[in-house]
């Protein structure tokens, strides 16, 4: 039976869809209807000109990063396949060729981030110089770990298709594969072997920002250099250390730069090794080739300095070309840093759409200007073109 209670006469109810729709016009009159909140990520195509100093940079300076993204990126997606096959002919193109080749074959996106904002937290990173020895003495006594055997990890996308690309790290703990060792507990004792160790470096703090960083140099007593690269993390979530004194209340937020937390450890070393273990991530390293070009980013190719970025591969696809108008830090104030960069590491702490690391190489500057580098940016990502089949 059809309930009639809840159903309007029908002179009532034009009367009420009149006055519904007599609403509606007044507040589009009165700009009620506000815009919708752009979604955060890669959202609305711009022209060339609208990019902030695109006639300025040297482009033929960012095609060796193309070339080594087009390593991998046509075996990710099939619009880089003809693309890179004629970036290819063109091994030393000049700035303005390789200017209208970026033009030609890509399109330029604005990236949002949450909330519609147009900018975000652009920071640097670089390869650190660490002294060690292969061997333990009374100096060198922290161990450089590399992967551990006991590092169990599970392709959870196998289990679960839903879960298609996640993965957890463990060990196995009697028949089950249980959680593995956290900073704290490697710390206290519950480590891996010594078999497992690369080197012994003299400066704990040191190495822990060496994990930050991802890869780095290790000189030997005998001067001969180890090069160690990212291999494994123990599958436990990041925490920025510099967030736990600030929470503490130690540093100020503006203060919250590499060199000012490596000066508060250095300052209070009975609380160093606590602030240290706030942050249960921990990771391991491999040696890589010294004759290789570069430290080897997430994609798997060699990272150039100011040319490769980090950035978190859920909003931005790595290999991708990404446009950066940003700055970077100077003796007073910052000057404008406006350049292609390429889309080939992640990190831990990078997070969001507009959020990315700068690599800056190795030596005392590239690390004075990544220690100090907590610009606001935006980004903009370049596509490919899509290619008719016709």
């Amino acid at each position: 039976m059809v309930e009639t209670r809840h159903l309007i006469p029908i002179s009532r109810a034009k009367k009420t869809v009149g006055k519904l729709v007599f609403a509606g016009l007044v507040c589009l009159l009165a700009s009620c209807v506000s815009a919708p909140t752009r979604m955060p990520g890669i959202g609305q195509p711009v022209s060339w000109t609208e990019l902030p100093g695109w006639r300025d940079d040297s482009l033929a300076q960012a095609w060796p990063a193309l070339l080594n993204s087009c390593q991998k990126m046509p075996a990710r997606d099939a619009r880089w396949s003809e693309l890179c096959a004629d970036a290819a002919l063109f091994p030393v193109p000049g700035d303005e060729m390789a200017r209208a080749f970026f033009e030609t074959r890509f399109v330029a996106y604005e990236i949002s981030g949450d909330g519609g904002t147009a900018d975000g937290l652009i920071t640097g990173y670089y390869e650190p110089l660490l002294h060690g020895s292969l061997i333990r003495t009374k100096r060198f006594r922290y161990p450089l770990y590399g992967r551990p055997e006991d590092l169990v990890v599970v392709d959870l996308g196998g289990l679960y298709p839903e879960l298609q690309g996640k993965r957890y790290r463990g060990r196995l703990g009697g028949n089950r594969v249980v959680p593995y060792y956290s900073r704290a507990e490697i710390s206290n004792g519950k480590r891996p072997p010594d078999d497992a160790v690369i080197a012994w470096v003299d400066d704990p703090v040191m190495l822990f920002f060496l994990e930050i960083q991802g890869s780095g140099r290790i000189q030997l007593p005998d001067g001969k250099m180890l090069h160690v690269g990212y291999a494994d993390q123990n599958g436990h979530p990041y925490v920025a250390i510099g967030r736990t004194l600030v929470d503490s209340g130690a540093i100020k937020l503006e203060e919250a730069t590499m060199p000012t937390i490596r000066a508060w450890l250095k300052a209070n070393p009975g609380k160093a090794q606590e602030i240290l273990n706030s942050n249960p991530s921990y990771v391991f390293f491999m040696l890589r080739e010294p004759g290789a070009s570069g430290p080897v980013g997430a994609l798997n190719v060699p990272l150039l300095p100011e040319r490769s970025i980090a950035v978190d591969p859920g909003f931005i696809p790595l290999g991708s070309p990404v446009w950066f108008d940003t700055s970077l830090p100077g003796n007073g104030e910052a000057r404008p840093y406006r350049r292609l960069v390429f889309a080939q590491d992640t990190g831990g702490a990078i997070r969001g759409p507009v959020r990315a690391d700068l690599f800056l190489g190795f030596g005392e500057t590239a690390e004075r200007v990544a220690g100090a580098m907590r610009q606001r940016g935006k980004m903009y990502v370049l596509q490919p073109v899509a290619r008719s089949l016709n």
